[in-house]
């Protein structure tokens, strides 16, 4: 599910480490970014499907999953890229502050991209099961939370201003928005491969 936003978080973090002086993310923010989307992702067995994929069930196509991975890759790519440049020249954030901005934005977005693509249609249009839904929100408030927790300093996280975090939310919507029009689009496209 997430093969194409991993692809694309890969790229971006090597990319970020060739320009930034500092790591854009910590090793224990990246294990902590995999541990508190995991949980959520694994309920994603007890999912509802949509009653048009049951009629017409998929089947592996190995050219579709490479040119999703390419397509979203790079849409998830452009993200972290605006995450960089508002966190960098419009917040003028320091290391840590960079890195705490980009481990939200990070498990948001993961978070998101789950509900995105689950489904063909819209994401506002196909219910989600409850464990899965539960489970999202409980990781989404924790990733929130976090920085403002006292042990957040343990893991590198600094507490973000009312401006940094509302600036990383919305990157999150508008990647909300577009992966899901993306998304349309692309099955659209490819439906028939």
């Amino acid at each position: 599910i997430s093969t194409g936003s991993t692809f694309g978080n890969m790229f971006s973090v090597a990319a970020a480490s060739l320009i930034l002086p500092f790591l854009p993310m910590l090793p224990k923010q990246i294990l902590l970014t995999n541990f508190i989307s995991d949980f959520p992702y694994m309920m994603i067995a007890s999912d509802n499907v949509d009653d048009d994929q049951l009629k017409r069930p998929g089947k592996w196509n190995l050219k579709i999953i490479n040119r999703y991975m390419v397509i979203f890759g790079i849409h998830s790519s452009f993200f972290d890229i605006i995450t960089f440049l508002v966190l960098l020249y419009i917040l003028k954030v320091k290391e840590s502050a960079f890195q705490t901005g980009w481990f939200v934005e990070s498990v948001l977005s993961e978070l998101a991209i789950l509900f995105i693509i689950r489904t063909h249609r819209s994401f506002t249009k196909s219910k989600p099961a409850k464990l899965l839904f539960i489970f999202s929100v409980i990781a989404l408030i924790l990733t929130v939370l976090l920085p403002y927790l006292p042990f957040a300093d343990k893991v590198g996280l600094v507490h973000l201003s009312l401006t940094q975090m509302v600036s990383m939310i919305a990157i999150v919507i508008a990647y909300i928005l577009t992966a899901d029009l993306l998304k349309i689009w692309f099955f659209r496209k490819y439906r028939n491969i």
